[in-house]
């Protein structure tokens, strides 16, 4: 019972830290330094909800940009643009800001227990 309601409190506080930005209605993105750039640019190709749905630190959004740049056809962005853009989304986009748990140690899932691994 404790642990959920940690958990709880933890997503509660997460909203509550991105209730506190204001949400552009037509993107969904939070408004702040360079969001526009993040809108105009990823919003060329696809919806803006895939990216409000991923969180990443910067690392992993320069990442999904090469990615995007090697298999998708994104164009290249010019240096201080993607350093803006990146700036951007490791701010508002990071995984601590998501209120996601960390993920669950391999002894508690499933076939992993020794009393289920038991034959009676």
């Amino acid at each position: 019972m404790r642990m959920l309601s940690l958990l709880l409190l933890g997503v509660m506080l997460s909203s509550a830290a991105v209730a506190s930005n204001e949400i552009d209605p037509d993107s969904g993105l939070v408004i702040a330094d360079n969001w526009q750039l993040v809108k105009a640019h990823c919003g060329a190709c696809h919806s803006h909800a895939l990216v409000t749905s991923q969180r990443g630190d910067r690392d992993y959004w320069l990442k999904t940009i090469r990615w995007m740049q090697r298999t998708q056809n994104l164009w290249d962005l010019p240096p201080t643009i993607e350093e803006k853009m990146l700036d951007y989304l490791a701010a508002h986009y990071d995984e601590r800001e998501w209120g996601r748990r960390p993920p669950l140690s391999p002894i508690l899932l499933p076939g992993n227990n020794e009393k289920e691994n038991k034959k009676d």
